[in-house]
């Protein structure tokens, strides 16, 4: 994992409209690992830099599409797996 990598994964979900404040990608202590995590997931989603980057390019939808509504961990899981 490369701060590089939390810093592009961020960047997307700005172009997505959302607030650091509403959901982010952050490391871990675990070198491997990346989380979203914010209000605006029900509970925070772990995993490699490239599932976590393609995650927020490829699941999140944005954040006037989301609305008022919280994602789950699941919801990216089963989007990930298609």
């Amino acid at each position: 994992m490369t701060p590089e990598s939390v810093h592009e994964a961020n960047a997307i979900l700005r172009e997505k409209g959302y607030k650091e404040s509403q959901l982010g990608v952050f490391a871990t202590p675990k070198p491997t690992k990346m989380l979203i995590k914010g209000p605006k997931i029900l509970s925070p989603f772990a995993d490699s830099p490239d599932v976590v980057l393609r995650a927020v390019r490829e699941c999140l939808p944005t954040s006037e599409e989301l609305g008022t509504r919280t994602l789950t961990p699941h919801e990216l899981r089963a989007c990930l797996e298609r």
